[in-house]
């Protein structure tokens, strides 16, 4: 390995040396935080259920229920490195085996005629998993911060054609918390060989890639667009780089698709990957259906005093209703009436047309920074998306989501490319991807990638993820003007 003290673009010498001991102490972490999440729900199950005064059986369960919680979660490979500090597999294999778990105690007291507290297996499961849960996304949130900051990064090789290596480098650079920083590059063969591509230096072509992760310490190749390097070829690349103790990734040309539509199907010797259609009907969406209209129901009767406060708030201070009602496209082109808290003056569609030079939106959507139709309890309002909360209304009536794509106007959808009519695929939400991740601030194309992703692999449990990612960007008022 080179002496030199830093990498690309100055990245510490160090910041990839600690990348394995770090994803390391993060699962060691992990592992402490389960035993001590399952102890203590155990022990507070006991307390409640006993007044503090188990005897016998009761007094072990805070040993053994830690023992078998992590051994469940074991089985279904919750602490394996892939898994783990990124993405939303680690989460959903936790509550699989809170699940399980659960599963196994009610079995075991049947089939073994055990009298086991119910309120016991009530009260510690559910503890057990939230604090699992919330161990995981504390510790998670350290590790990415510390990868921010160039601490336990894998130094990765890319191998591919230039188109290919340029975009995942960007890719891996916008996504730092996973772990992962291009630090050479082997070029398929072209009649022009840079010296480096966006700062990355070119180590050769594909013969060269087991020189470079000697030259740079790699620890991962990651191998994107290559219609040379499959079969055979891969195979030995595999097993040279197992002996070097050096992962190999490969993207399989399918962009914009979660790993959950992805499978390995096995024909005849061979290993095809399968790709599963995107989930538009059936069970899973008629629980997204159910769940969007329970929890904004709910939502809605919480928040009501809030929501009656802002709308005397906005009624008083400047002439015109409370609420302002525009006509948007839901799931399938069908039209709806959308409901917001009033943040602009009664005319600001009239007054559009002057504005239409100051735009600062991303060409679909106007938007202006400093517009002079917004009233001044309408900035904080729109700061903070209080004037959204009335959505919830369209949210219990069905005709929207808590998650989902943006609601179009009718005037954009007659503009749409056969690319964003998938939009209309499912409901749209009063959130989505494009919101928590930059919001106001995304280009049109941005924006309209993000929601496409979304339609393509939508689940319960990355609509969870958005809620929550969700509050963060609000209270923080990210991108909102």
């Amino acid at each position: 390995m080179p002496a030199s003290s830093t990498g690309p673009r100055g990245l510490p010498r160090h910041a990839d040396i600690d990348a394995r001991a770090a994803l390391n102490q993060y699962r060691r972490n992990v592992l402490l935080a389960d035993a001590l999440s399952a102890s203590a729900a155990a022990v507070l199950a006991i307390m409640l259920r006993f007044d503090g005064e188990a005897h016998g059986f009761w007094t072990w369960i805070p040993v053994v229920l830690p023992v078998i919680w992590i051994g469940i979660a074991g089985l279904d490979r919750v602490y394996e490195r892939r898994f783990l500090g990124a993405g939303t597999e680690e989460f959903q294999r936790v509550l699989r085996s809170g699940v399980v778990l659960f599963a196994a105690i009610a079995m075991t007291s049947y089939f073994s005629h055990t009298n086991v507290s119910r309120s016991v297996v009530i009260f510690a499961v559910p503890v057990t998993v939230l604090g699992a849960l919330a161990a995981r996304k504390v510790l998670r949130v350290r590790l990415h911060h510390a990868r921010a900051a160039g601490i336990g990064l894998e130094r990765t090789i890319v191998l591919g054609d230039a188109e290919g290596a340029v975009e995942l480098v960007h890719l891996l650079r916008s996504t730092s918390y996973r772990g992962m920083v291009p630090v050479g590059i082997c070029l398929a063969a072209s009649p022009v060989t840079p010296s480096d591509v966006d700062g990355v230096p070119v180590m050769g072509g594909p013969e060269d890639v087991l020189a470079a992760v000697e030259a740079t310490g790699a620890h991962v190749v990651a191998v994107v667009s290559h219609p040379d390097l499959w079969g055979h070829p891969l195979r030995e690349l595999a097993w040279a780089l197992e002996d070097m103790d050096v992962e190999l990734v490969v993207s399989p040309g399918i962009v914009e698709v979660a790993g959950p539509r992805l499978s390995i199907r096995p024909l005849a010797g061979l290993s095809l990957l399968h790709l599963e259609q995107p989930t538009a009907t059936g069970g899973d969406l008629l629980l997204k259906a159910a769940f969007d209209r329970l929890l904004g129901t709910a939502v809605l009767l919480v928040l009501s005093p809030l929501l009656i406060v802002i709308a005397v708030a906005v009624r008083t201070t400047s002439p015109g209703p409370a609420l302002f009602r525009q006509t948007r496209v839901g799931v399938g082109g069908r039209e709806f009436s959308i409901y917001k808290f009033r943040s602009m003056v009664t005319d600001a569609e009239a007054r559009l047309r002057e504005l239409s030079e100051q735009d600062e939106g991303n060409g679909v959507l106007f938007k202006m920074r400093a517009d002079p139709r917004i009233t001044p309890i309408g900035a904080f309002l729109r700061r903070y998306s209080l004037d959204e909360l009335p959505q919830l209304i369209n949210v219990a009536k069905g005709d929207m989501s808590l998650v989902g794509p943006r609601p179009p106007l009718p005037r954009e959808v007659a503009g749409y490319s056969s690319d964003a009519v998938r939009r209309l695929r499912v409901r749209p939400g009063m959130t989505g991807l494009w919101q928590v991740s930059g919001r106001s601030d995304l280009s049109w194309e941005q924006s309209l990638l993000l929601d496409l992703r979304y339609v393509d692999n939508w689940s319960m449990t990355l609509d969870l993820s958005i809620l929550w990612r969700t509050v963060r960007a609000v209270v923080r008022g990210e991108g909102a003007y």
